[in-house]
């Protein structure tokens, strides 16, 4: 009768399944051992849409002859920060989990800044180009519209750019002049309700209830109104804790 080994005894090393192949390694379960970490930050949303509300009124104001052609390169270098501030929203937004706002803001902040060099630049047909670009702008809009239903907020910003993104694309690639004016009443319309949006969160985030209808429901409601079990639903299958994206 052959005599069992010490450490089998002891119990260190964990008993591998009857079916494994020889020679292979059992870890033991870590789950009871595993901490997850959650580090809470002041929301990024308000600035992202505060950016959004100032190179919308620039850019308007362009458009509609309120500023003159020779205030082409001011205005671009008004705009060029807005990439910047809407890149940290994005990049605060994915550390905040809500991939979301944070793909909206990044897609936000890449369309200021190729309109910023352009219009510093003067790059030859630069504007058939932006316009070319704002179409395609439009049909990554309508399709982030079928996902930000329960995020009332971006929902509406969101649906009040899709025509501005209309104008503004037609108008560089056809050369209408209605259309670019049509372009800059619909990016005053836009400051506005990213404005307003930008005041509702900021003001829920300073008296911790909501104080301006922002129409949040389904997930995102209960991510405001909910417990903090809801908080964590799932955290375990989520980016930066599962294994693959």
């Amino acid at each position: 009768m052959s005599e069992a080994s010490p450490a089998a005894d002891s119990g260190d090393t964990p008993a591998a399944p009857p079916d494994a192949p020889p020679g292979r390694r059992f870890e033991p379960d870590l789950r009871s051992m595993t901490r997850i970490n959650l580090r809470p930050i002041a929301s990024p949303m308000p600035l992202g849409f505060f950016t959004i509300a100032l190179a919308s009124v620039m850019t308007g104001c362009l458009q509609l002859g309120i500023l003159g052609e020779e205030a082409r390169t001011a205005v671009a270098f008004t705009v060029l920060p807005a990439f910047v501030l809407q890149l940290l929203v994005s990049f605060l937004a994915f550390g905040a989990r809500d991939v979301i706002a944070a793909t909206l803001m990044a897609v936000f902040a890449g369309s200021w800044l190729p309109y910023a060099l352009i219009m510093l630049s003067g790059a030859p047909d630069g504007l058939r180009v932006l316009g070319v670009f704002n179409l395609a702008l439009l049909c990554f809009g309508a399709l982030m519209t079928a996902v930000t239903g329960p995020k009332r907020a971006l929902w509406l910003v969101l649906a009040v750019s899709l025509p501005r993104w209309a104008a503004t694309g037609l108008a560089g690639v056809t050369g209408a002049e209605w259309l670019t004016r049509a372009s800059g009443v619909l990016g005053l319309v836009v400051a506005l309700v990213a404005m307003y949006t930008a005041f509702a969160l900021m003001l829920e985030d300073m008296r911790s209830e909501q104080v301006l209808p922002l129409g949040r429901s389904g997930p995102a409601h209960l991510a405001v109104e909910g417990d903090l079990a809801v908080q964590l639903r799932n955290l375990e299958r989520q980016a930066g804790v599962r294994r693959t994206l």
